[in-house]
């Protein structure tokens, strides 16, 4: 379904915007790219830092719009702490020089400016008049609620904290941990040896004969998983094999997931390349994932890392930082990153996604038009 948003004013405006981008931004320019009047999602990027190239950003920054298929018209939110500067002559907004760069460009490239905002702590006014004017925070409406969308009241690094889990919980899982790696090494034990393994240990090693099974089912119940299920997920993401294999599955389906596993186990006994169309899944290409089933595996990944024993952690962690990234959350995903190299800064997977973010390259299904907003 697609939901039909309309402004008639700019302070209007500014009160969709939250829903548009999931969150209310804090120190970031919001680009919407619009098709004729209509705004199709919002791309949030961080205000540029001091001593970044500032062509470099503005280039990336439109660039980002221009992937968005259809668009010929733009606007710009800029969401600062600054305070805007009083002078004789009126007042000057913060990142004025950073948004004359980014509608010149726009301009140049043939896009409409639909509007060029900046909220502040001291008021809202427009970049389009020659003498700003500051007006009310209070005139912007509250957020527009959309059926099936989150609270937006948080910024854009709301919702990163891993879940809080007792420390008995965690030894519990880290208990379990052990107990499965340790029978999976020796599955040459004989019956005698069995009959003194956990039967836990031994139902989690018979579920993981079918990997793409159990993953598909971790969906059904993604939260306050038992220990020992806690345990069996991170000890296949602790094999990168089988990590990506859930990676994929997720995205997709679970026909996906049985033909990456087979792809895997492939490549690991005999070297046959993994077939493109797996790897382009990873690269953000191709139809644009159910968002829902991306958002409850994300559940999964960080409930495993909040139970996981730290030295553990780089694997669910690093799940974690791919599904937001592929959810559209380059913030998100950066964050759990930073836990990833606190741990471990080698972990391959996260270098390669770290790598993305800060290449600012994003899904391709990101650009697909969202939520549209009328102007």
């Amino acid at each position: 379904m697609n939901t039909v948003l309309r402004a008639t004013d700019s302070a209007e405006f500014l009160g969709l915007v939250p829903s548009l981008a999931g969150f209310t931004p804090r120190r970031s320019i919001v680009l919407l790219p619009f098709q004729r009047s209509r705004a199709h999602g919002a791309m949030r990027i961080d205000l540029p830092r001091d001593g970044v190239d500032l062509d470099e950003y503005v280039d990336t920054a439109i660039g980002l719009v221009s992937q968005v298929r259809g668009t010929d018209a733009v606007a710009v939110v800029v969401y600062t702490d600054e305070a805007p500067q009083h002078t004789p002559d009126g007042i000057v907004l913060p990142s004025s020089i950073v948004v004359d760069e980014l509608l010149g460009l726009s301009e140049d490239l043939g896009m409409h400016i639909v509007d060029a905002l900046c909220v502040t702590p001291e008021g809202w006014a427009s970049y389009l008049h020659d003498e700003p004017t500051l007006h009310p925070i209070a005139d912007i409406p509250a957020p527009v609620s959309i059926p099936g969308l989150a609270d937006v009241a948080g910024d854009q690094d709301s919702g990163t904290a891993l879940p809080v889990v007792d420390l008995a919980e965690k030894e519990r899982v880290g208990r379990a941990l052990l107990e499965i790696s340790d029978l999976l090494a020796h599955e040459h034990l004989g019956l005698s040896d069995r009959a003194r393994t956990n039967p836990q240990a031994i139902a989690a090693s018979v579920v993981l004969e079918d990997l793409p099974r159990f993953f598909e089912d971790l969906l059904d119940s993604p939260e306050n998983l038992p220990p020992f299920a806690t345990a069996a997920l991170l000890w296949c993401m602790q094999r990168p094999r089988y990590r990506d294999v859930a990676l994929l599955q997720w995205a997709t389906d679970l026909r996906t997931g049985k033909r990456a596993l087979t792809a895997q186990l492939a490549y690991a006994a005999g070297g046959t390349t993994v077939p493109d169309h797996l790897g382009e899944i990873f690269l953000g290409r191709g139809p644009r994932p159910d968002v829902d089933r991306l958002r409850v595996a994300l559940t999964i990944a960080r409930g495993a890392a909040a139970r996981a024993p730290r030295a553990s952690r780089p694997a669910p962690l690093t799940a974690a930082a791919w599904l937001s990234w592929a959810l559209g959350r380059s913030s998100h995903a950066a964050h759990y990153l930073r836990l990833v190299s606190e741990i471990d800064p080698e972990y391959s997977l996260a270098c390669l996604i770290g790598s993305m973010i800060n290449a600012a390259l994003l899904p391709q299904w990101s650009f697909h038009r969202g939520e549209a907003v009328e102007r």
